[in-house]
């Protein structure tokens, strides 16, 4: 689904109708007609916040499996490493929240993931504390996380997590990545994002693979967008950071690969706010919903089709 341009009929229809509405005689057009339309390149793409996490357990392959059956292409998870150097997919740096690891290891707070072995923590339960439909579910290693994204098809916005717990995880990172097969040209044209709240961690794995495309997680100033952009593709705020101007101001200028900086907003699950993300001009919305958001950017596409049909306005404007 694409959101369609503000075609010329109508341009010129909203042209006659100021002449109408200049008029002494004229009705003030309603509050309600939107100001700004959806971005000019298409709806935003809804990705998959550690996959669907109102489905399924976040951050296992159920939950991206959740969000293949849905139709969702883009996932978002998290990767951190082990005491023995294993690259597993979890966004806590501990392991208390999403697992069993209280009851199993009682006498190892605060259940630090950097302070077990990957043998330990694959012996831990990922998916009870959610549901018992999930029990069983394990904590993925990323390969195996990998593999499953390209089972099913997916596409990856993958965030390096607390990168000062973990030193040179980005050379370890794109080494994983390349063993598995996801830095090649088919991977790296379309299928991968790697992004962090770390400039240094993003300035570090560019260096490493300046070809893959990356992402800072944050709201930069205006003003520091092109110190970013020597380093990153994306800048993805917190959605209550954006505003429209900063949409223009971000895609102004041109990241890393010489395309214009792009704007994923986090974490939305209310179609209401990805709409008007959506007529910000945003190029992504990261959701625990996904399927939510995908629903009322559809809707809100077909409502701007309606606006922009002339007989629906001409009939709006009393004409």
């Amino acid at each position: 689904m694409r959101i369609r341009p503000v075609s010329a009929v109508t341009s010129a229809l909203l042209g006659l109708s100021a002449l109408f509405l200049a008029a002494p005689q004229a009705r003030a057009v309603p509050a309600a007609v939107p100001a700004v339309k959806f971005s000019q390149a298409g709806a935003p793409l809804a990705i998959g916040h550690r996959g669907v996490p109102v489905r399924a357990p976040e951050n296992t392959l159920a939950s991206i499996d959740e969000a293949a059956d849905l139709g969702i292409t883009w996932v978002e998870n998290d990767v951190q490493r082990t005491k023995d150097g294993a690259l597993i997919v979890m966004h806590d740096t501990t392991l208390e929240r999403t697992t069993d690891a209280r009851r199993r290891y009682p006498g190892r707070a605060p259940w630090k993931i950097a302070d077990f072995t990957l043998a330990e923590i694959q012996k831990l339960d990922a998916g009870s504390w959610y549901d018992r439909r999930f029990t069983g579910e394990r904590v993925p290693t990323l390969r195996r996380y990998l593999q499953r994204v390209d089972h099913n098809r997916q596409k990856l916005l993958l965030e390096v997590k607390a990168p000062e717990l973990y030193p040179g995880i980005e050379r370890q990172l794109a080494a994983e990545l390349r063993r598995a097969g996801w830095l090649n040209a088919r991977h790296v044209r379309s299928s991968l994002v790697v992004q962090s709240f770390s400039a240094p961690s993003l300035k570090a794995f560019h260096r490493v693979r300046a070809d893959v495309k990356t992402g800072f997680l944050g709201a930069p100033k205006p003003s520091e967008l092109r110190s970013y952009a020597a380093f990153a593709d994306q800048v993805n705020p917190n959605h209550k950071r954006v505003t429209a101007a900063y949409v223009r101001a971000v895609h102004a200028v041109r990241g890393a690969h010489g395309r214009p900086l792009e704007v994923s907003a986090w974490t939305v699950d209310n179609g209401d706010r990805a709409v008007a993300l959506a007529r910000m001009g945003v190029d992504g919305i990261i959701s625990n919903a996904p399927q939510v958001i995908e629903e009322a950017l559809e809707e809100g596409a077909d409502e701007q089709e309606e606006d922009d049909d002339p007989l629906s306005i001409l009939s709006f404007l009393g004409l």
